[in-house]
């Protein structure tokens, strides 16, 4: 089932100035994520960050913060277990209020994995985009990938999001996204 704007929010985790020196390819991720963020904002789609433990890792980098609506400072490593997640997303207009979330982030083996499965047991639908999650080894990622995967979150690409996000060549913003991913 494809994922619609009008159903969807990013959700950008931990892309802390603090952390990001420590990432493996922590310059793909994040400009991949930086790349979903001007998509889902040309598109209307809420983009929404967090930051773990802000006081000891500091803010996001200046790009992230930019780019998101809401910040939500946790520190537990699933966002979804603080208190202020239950007012975190906005509502589905004409919704029952359950999300299709598209999920970036580091470190993809602990914050990221862990917001992403309580996601699914609240009932979202995640798409985890690959080509956007860092940590800092190689292993740590593709593990945490196949652990969500194998849990119920759809793995993806930037380009897939946008293009679905899309979904015809004919639509109004079509140019204007297609210079994000070209």
């Amino acid at each position: 089932m494809s994922f619609e704007p009008a159903r969807s929010a990013l959700l950008l985790i931990d892309f802390q100035a603090r952390l990001m020196p420590q990432i493996a390819e922590a310059e793909n991720a994040l400009a991949n994520a930086c790349r979903l963020g001007e998509a889902a904002r040309l598109l209307d789609v809420p983009v929404l960050a967090t930051e773990q433990n802000p006081d000891g890792l500091g803010p996001n980098v200046p790009a992230i913060r930019a780019l998101a609506g809401a910040t939500l400072a946790k520190t537990f490593f699933d966002a979804t277990r603080e208190d202020a997640w239950a007012g975190f997303l906005p509502p589905v207009a004409g919704g029952n209020g359950r999300r299709d979330l598209v999920v970036a982030g580091c470190e993809t083996h602990v914050c990221v994995l862990q917001t992403v499965l309580g996601l699914l047991d609240k009932g979202h639908r995640v798409r985890l985009a690959a080509d956007a999650v860092g940590s800092r080894t190689a292993r740590n990622r593709e593990a945490a990938l196949h652990r969500a995967e194998r849990r119920g979150a759809e793995l993806v690409t930037t380009e897939m999001v946008v293009f679905e996000w899309l979904a015809r060549s004919d639509h109004p913003r079509f140019r204007d996204l297609l210079k994000l991913v070209k």
